[in-house]
């Protein structure tokens, strides 16, 4: 008898010891660029060592393909550094936690969902940027492009890759801001004549770029971070910013309605919106939640947010299917297989 309550103490001594010690793991889904997951993380982590992150990783479009079949049954906790558009789409479907993360005063109102409670904030905006290759292009003979209508040119035939706006949210971007651009039929009519100077459209925003760098495309439609990233990385890329005016989009954070973590899924939507994480955020972007921390960022004009387009998030969102129908009934023959 006495070892029995001797065996019991102890039992419960360690269950106490491993309750202060226990973590919670957060499934969070994310559009992210692998190459900042880790800062990220690492940074929320200290910060909570309570919670651990376990990432589910793709492209924008298959992350929120994604999301959208797993609507009745969620797999994913939070939703972070996933296209603003999409954060509209998930409310629409009522499959988000509607939370006032702590510092949500010092947020750009046009970086959150305008409800208040928000349903998603915003982190930071990326905007379209061609990554030209200099060697290419002065081995092709071929001018600069400095503007979107330079890509139907005929010497440009073969030399552009960009992604395909169902995959990836920076295709969704291009796609969407040429139709505001340039108006429904004249959009379409821009995008014909683009089709027939395209190599291939990815399933990645940024594997334009990094296709451009190896030296297979002359250009790759891709966006702000990952042409920067490659110049100071030493590729012979130099970003190009057409004149008409760059389309741009949302990284934005969420709670997902029904998570059975949601103290912990309210401390990472507290971190994606504080201050730390905007001061992590802008070694990599150039546009932040809190206006008030951005900074130039090196390779980017100085005025770049001057150079975004007035983005109608909330048209995009609506319009994303038929968009996307008519997209691909164009031009889905020339997208890579996919994986």
């Amino acid at each position: 008898m006495k070892f029995s309550n001797l065996s019991a103490c102890v039992l419960l001594a360690a269950g106490a010891s491993f309750g202060a010690h226990a973590q919670t793991t957060l499934t969070v889904y994310s559009a992210l660029e692998a190459d900042q997951m880790r800062a990220y993380q690492t940074a929320f982590e200290k910060q909570n060592p309570d919670v651990k992150i376990q990432w589910v990783r793709d492209s924008t479009g298959i992350i929120t393909a994604k999301l959208l079949a797993e609507k009745n049954n969620p797999q994913a906790d939070v939703i972070w550094g996933v296209a603003g558009t999409s954060m509209g789409l998930f409310q629409k479907e009522n499959m988000l936690h509607p939370y006032a993360p702590k510092n949500l005063a010092n947020i750009d109102s046009k970086m959150r969902d305008s409800a208040n409670p928000p349903a998603w904030v915003g982190m930071d905006g990326y905007a379209a940027t061609l990554c030209v290759n200099t060697i290419e292009l002065e081995k092709n003979n071929l001018p600069m492009p400095t503007s979107w209508e330079d890509l139907t040119k005929p010497a440009y035939e073969g030399k552009i890759v960009m992604p395909n706006p169902a995959s990836s949210g920076t295709g969704f971007l291009d796609v969407s801001s040429w139709l505001q651009l340039f108006g429904w039929d004249k959009g379409w009519a821009y995008m014909d004549a683009l089709h027939k100077n395209i190599g291939a459209y990815t399933h990645s925003g940024s594997k334009p770029c990094n296709l451009a760098a190896a030296g297979e495309y002359v250009i790759g439609v891709s966006f702000d971070y990952r042409a920067v990233k490659l110049m100071a990385d030493g590729a012979p890329i130099k970003p190009a910013f057409p004149k008409e005016g760059l389309g741009w989009e949302i990284e934005a954070a969420a709670i997902v309605k029904g998570t059975k973590k949601l103290d912990a899924a309210q401390k990472l939507a507290d971190f994606s919106a504080s201050d730390e994480a905007n001061k992590l955020y802008r070694k990599n972007f150039a546009v932040l939640a809190i206006p008030a921390l951005q900074e130039p960022l090196p390779g980017l004009p100085g005025d770049f947010s001057s150079l975004l387009i007035n983005n109608d998030f909330e048209w995009a969102a609506v319009n994303r299917e038929k968009i996307l129908g008519e997209w691909a009934k164009r031009y889905d023959g020339k997208s890579e297989p996919k994986n």
